[in-house]
């Protein structure tokens, strides 16, 4: 039998009148109503009413007169009904334990607590306050509830994960640093003087090399690392489920994880989601929503209106055409009141993804309204209206230039919109989707070099493949990859792998890493495809993310037990921190900072 307690504060009902308990948690609430003293005890679980009656035992009811919010206390004493008569019904229907309460007939403190620094029960604008106490902020309701759905998605993701016949297997979190990708946590070795372990940025090659090994499935809730800026859901340090799986094709991924999906939504939160879910090519995506990640619950379609334009005297349209470009529009209908804050701050964000400028016409009931209307003939005027559905109270913003970078531009304009025009307040529909067939290479202009869009194991689709044995080299190579996306987000990526030590080789080349480079650093994979390396793929899906967005919160940070601000600080712990001499010396490392430097503080 437990010392402490009988009961949880969420277990009581009425069949549990007149039965003695012991309940212990923390005080919510302490009401004085002329001497009869009411105390909300709290745990996680929930609330219960307790009530210590003077004319009972007075100096109890005195007792509980000097407590405060958060104290840790037990008591013991009788459950009994709540007040209910004719003129009075003290039953609190938002409670689940709302139609009883306990009468106390004793109370042991069991800690005392200082004045808090803010209110539990309040909403905290100052999330650094939040997360500087966060053994505090945990005691919230919200939280103690995302933390349990967040359990629950770990728990049924372990159980279906095993009856699909996946082993759970825990990969090295001290690893090699290796080119692509973010940037590297780097921990340096004091057995290896000047030399560095990386941690993970994610399990890729070693669960390829389980393939190889024979596994066949594997799965892992593992800890990834990346050392790169950070948003709302991104962390330095992240959870994922990665998932391998051998003889296989992207079919079998689709289900799995669709299943899986549908089961953490029906577990976690009680709610169905229909399978299979819709799928889309990224060329699709790009086109018709301006991103890999489409957000499709509102219209607003990006449409291409490259061949009203080819002729037209407004030059800045034609000569992106002229040039191998498109001239691509959205109408944010009804958005025709926008205002010059709001245009100003939606051609910052053009400009931000590559525009120039941004281009606009707002329909009014006096005419079409902007800088460039003047250049548009009435044949274009007609053609538009046509093909964008022209209204008056209409908002029309234009993109002109790369194809790819127009569809960039107008996606993230086309998302600023919605936000302006509320256009997704108060929505509960869940838009899962597939985003298929991505490029395989992408052009960074700046180092004149081909790049992986996801990473260099990623398998080209079968068309493909022979060009990347031949060295043709392009961004209109596809690769076998798949996104799966919910609401405008990326729950999840992966892929068909490279199998063929020839095959890895040619991708490396094709990503500028010579045979040499190769070697060093990717040596052991490419050894292993040479002794019977099995077809393979996987997916790994952000458990951050995904719990996020089953708990409806705005930020992984509110899915975290402990996470980082948005500058990459632990607050409560004053992390990152420095290190004495002794340890630095231990791993041979001295720390010259330059001066402008010396006095910044990350967490600050």
């Amino acid at each position: 039998m437990n010392r402490y307690r009988t009961h949880t504060c969420n277990e009581l009902r009425p069949a549990d009148i007149g039965g003695n308990v012991s309940l212990v948690g923390w005080v919510d609430t302490l009401r004085d109503h002329g001497g009869v003293v009411f105390v909300d005890l709290r745990d996680r679980e929930g609330i219960t009413q307790v009530v210590f009656h003077p004319e009972n035992n007075a100096e109890l009811a005195s007792r509980a007169e000097g407590l405060r919010s958060e104290d840790v206390i037990r008591i013991t004493g009788s459950v009994v009904g709540r007040l209910k008569t004719e003129e009075i019904d003290a039953a609190n229907p938002d409670l689940a334990t709302g139609e009883i309460e306990v009468e106390a007939d004793s109370l042991e403190i069991l800690n005392k607590a200082d004045v808090l620094p803010f209110q539990l029960d309040r909403n905290i604008s100052n999330e650094d306050i939040r997360l500087k106490y966060r053994f505090l902020d945990l005691r919230r309701p919200s939280m103690a509830r995302n933390l349990r759905i967040r359990h629950r998605i770990a728990k049924t993701t372990r159980d279906f994960l095993d009856e699909k016949g996946f082993l759970e297997i825990e990969t090295p979190i001290l690893s090699k640093s290796t080119p692509e990708g973010a940037r590297d946590f780097l921990v340096p070795s004091r057995l290896a003087p000047g030399k560095f372990y990386a941690l993970p940025q994610a399990p890729q090659q070693y669960k390829q090399l389980l393939m190889v090994g024979g596994v066949e499935r594997y799965f892992q809730i593992a800890r990834c690392f990346r050392d790169e800026d950070l948003r709302a859901d991104r962390q330095p340090e992240f959870t994922q489920v990665d998932i391998e799986a051998s003889f296989i094709t992207p079919e079998d991924i689709y289900s799995w994880i669709e299943h899986l999906l549908q089961r953490i939504y029906k577990e976690s939160i009680g709610r169905d989601i229909p399978i299979p879910f819709p799928r889309m090519t990224w060329k699709e995506a790009m086109d018709q929503y301006g991103s890999d990640k489409p957000e499709r619950r509102f219209g607003m379609k990006l449409t291409d209106l490259s061949s009203i334009f080819a002729e037209s005297a407004f030059k800045v349209f034609a000569n992106a055409v002229a040039r191998g470009g498109v001239v691509k529009a959205i109408n944010a209908k009804g958005f025709a009141n926008a205002s010059v804050g709001q245009i100003d701050s939606l051609t910052k964000t053009a400009v931000e993804a590559g525009a120039k400028g941004l281009a606009y016409i707002k329909v009014r009931e006096d005419g079409w309204k902007s800088p460039i209307t003047k250049f548009l003939g009435e044949t274009e005027i007609r053609l538009l209206t046509e093909a964008l559905q022209i209204e008056t109270g209409d908002l029309i913003l234009f993109a002109a230039g790369p194809w790819e970078q127009s569809c960039e531009i107008l996606g993230r304009v086309r998302l600023e919109c919605a936000g302006y025009q509320e256009l997704l307040q108060g929505s509960t529909e869940l838009d899962f989707l597939w985003v298929t067939r991505f490029p395989l290479f992408g052009w960074d202009e700046e180092e004149r070099r081909f790049t992986a869009i996801h990473h260099p194991f990623t398998r080209p689709v079968p068309e493909d493949e022979e060009k990347l044995l031949k060295g043709e080299i392009s961004t209109e190579l596809c690769a076998e990859a798949y996104d799966v996306v919910l609401n405008g987000t990326e729950l999840g990526g992966g892929s068909i792998r490279i199998h063929e030590r020839e095959l890895q080789a040619a991708m490396f080349r094709a990503l500028g890493i010579s045979d040499e480079q190769a070697q060093a650093q990717f040596g052991h994979i490419l050894g292993a495809f040479s002794f019977g390396a099995p077809p393979h793929g996987g997916l790994a899906l952000g458990l951050d993310r995904l719990a996020m967005l089953v708990c409806g919160a705005e930020s992984i940070r509110e899915v975290i037990a402990f996470p980082k601000n948005n500058r990459g600080a632990d607050l409560m712990s004053d992390s990152p921190a420095g290190v004495d001499s002794a340890q630095l010396r231990d791993i041979h490392i001295q720390v010259r900072l330059p001066e402008k430097l010396k006095t910044k503080n990350p967490a600050s």
